[in-house]
């Protein structure tokens, strides 16, 4: 018999050229299960079934079908081993040289929420991940091909004279496999995990009791934060983003760009955010997003200067030449008109990028490196309204503060604790952020506004977590606050709330701490 290869695939992507180009160029038979060989055949192409050539029926609607040793045995034998070859030619076993296995849609499958446990089960594949590993295990031998994007490279080293690189794409090939087995594998594990609820599986609900990590290298960065240290980019990050002009995200713009995404998508009016060390220095909401943008703006002219801006409207002409008077690292919208690109255009640094729907409304967990692990908590995704909110002082908030309140919320959340916000009018008028004390955060976002001259009076101050002290919700009245939000939960809240009925000002209770260490 001439030269094996066996194709099997879910994704039949390129299967008909690339089983052309085997038989017709490349001298192969080809071996095939399923809708594969049927495909195949429809092509025209010669193809022997694998239960013909093992005398062995597909069996158990296709769960049994590759798993026999005339199969494994022809990916396994060592060519250089005597035994080994004559062990295959007393039973029958026949060298399969090649392998294009893709696997059954565990991952998209799951990923719909009408997916049923049935349907789940159904979905994980035994042969084709069985195929896979025993052909990279002899890579040394046996090319393997597990995504439809490596056929033209096998091809074209099936016709190159060069040994050594022939086993070198062999060897990455394998090296390809293990990963995606293993992605596959934790798919699984993480699925059937989260069906169960047994102690042993989970140490806390929803958490597995071993995390595992496993994403793709989709970027080597140019440095991390700073110029002496190395980093890369992993995951998805690039699925959620299409990068329109300017020169490759550093580590830091990718920061940035995370931290803009999650402030943004608590608005659904025309909103434009500015932020500068993943903290917001400006935002507001208005009719316009140029409106948006000139109020955001105003909040801190200084510290804009190599931040970032995220505008959750079209960004059309107008407001990019708005923005082109400042200068900045990346702008982040939805969609730019063909004027807009054409006045970015100019500056070929600039980076502009394309959030994707949905982006920011997701919940997703976060891992941060400790000594000698990962912490790994649920995002800060929780949304909370008016309604579930608690009025502590005499004085209830009126309708315009309570617009206001409800703002400053959205955004203090967004924010370096220690966190304040003064905010007015759908925007903000003053922010202070990670300071030590919470009383100097105030000070800071007060001193903001000065230089800014922004007028504090009748604003409204939110904090993301309670004045310890009354001191500074004092220095909040004091600055012209007439109404502040803040979670509660102090053992000082009577004193708090004794300090606001003094001074004449509504405050409110969330219940809810918004952290962000």
């Amino acid at each position: 018999m001439s030269k094996l290869a066996l194709l099997s695939v879910f994704d039949k992507t390129g299967l008909v050229e690339f089983a052309k180009a085997l038989t017709s160029t490349h001298g192969y038979t080809i071996l095939s299960t399923g809708g594969s060989a049927r495909i195949l055949r429809e092509a025209g192409i010669p193809v022997t079934d694998v239960s013909e050539y093992t005398s062995f029926p597909e069996m158990m609607e296709g769960r049994v079908k590759t798993l026999h040793p005339k199969v494994h045995g022809g990916l396994l034998c060592r060519r250089d081993k005597p035994d080994h070859l004559a062990e295959a030619e007393n039973n029958g076993v026949s060298m399969i040289d090649l392998v294009a296995v893709n696997l059954y849609p565990f991952e998209q499958v799951t990923a719909n929420p009408n997916c049923s446990y049935e349907d789940a089960i159904e979905n994980i594949d035994i042969g084709g991940p069985s195929m896979l590993r025993s052909s990279a295990k002899n890579h040394a031998s046996v090319t393997v091909v597990c995504e439809p994007d490596d056929y033209q490279r096998v091809l074209d080293s099936l016709s190159s004279e060069d040994e050594t690189a022939k086993l070198d794409l062999r060897k990455e090939l394998a090296l390809k496999v293990y990963r995606r087995t293993s992605e596959y594998d934790k798919a699984i594990s993480d699925y059937l995990s989260h069906q169960q609820a047994e102690p042993d599986l989970e140490a806390i609900s929803g958490y597995p009791k071993n995390w595992e990590v496993g994403l793709p290298k989709v970027a080597n960065l140019r440095y991390g934060e700073n110029p002496h240290q190395q980093a890369a980019l992993y995951g998805s990050f690039f699925d959620v983003y299409d990068q329109l002009q300017g020169k490759e995200l550093s580590y830091n713009n990718i920061l940035d760009i995370t931290a803009a995404t999650y402030l943004i998508g608590e608005f659904e009016e025309a909103t434009v955010a500015i932020l500068k060390h993943t903290n917001p220095c400006g935002v507001a909401s208005a009719d316009t997003i140029l409106e948006a943008w000139h109020n955001a703006f105003e909040t801190d002219k200084q510290a804009h200067f190599g931040g970032i801006i995220i505008a959750n409207r079209t960004v059309d002409e107008e407001l990019a030449l708005a923005i082109k008077e400042i200068f900045c690292e990346v702008v982040i919208a939805p969609r730019f008109t063909d004027e807009a690109l054409a006045r970015f255009a100019k500056r070929k640094n600039l980076r502009l990028m394309v959030a994707k729907d949905g982006v920011g409304a997701d919940a997703l967990r976060e891992m941060r490196s400790v000594v000698g692990g990962l912490l790994v908590q649920d995002k800060d995704m929780k949304k909370t309204n008016q309604a579930e909110y608690r009025v502590v002082t005499e004085r209830q908030p009126t309708e315009n503060e309570w617009a206001s309140l409800l703002f400053g919320w959205r955004v203090v959340k967004h924010i370096k604790s220690n966190a304040i916000v003064y905010a007015g009018d759908k925007r903000t008028l003053g922010v202070g952020a990670g300071q030590m004390a919470r009383v100097d955060s105030s000070q800071v976002a007060v001193w903001k506004s000065q230089e800014a001259g922004l007028n504090l009076q009748d604003s409204i101050v939110a904090s993301d977590a309670f004045f310890p002290f009354a001191d500074g919700l004092l220095a909040a009245a004091d600055a012209g606050a007439t109404a502040a939000i803040q979670p509660g939960g102090s053992v000082r809240d009577e004193e708090v709330i004794q300090a606001a009925n003094e001074r004449g000002m509504a405050m409110v209770f969330t219940g809810v701490r918004h952290f962000r260490h």
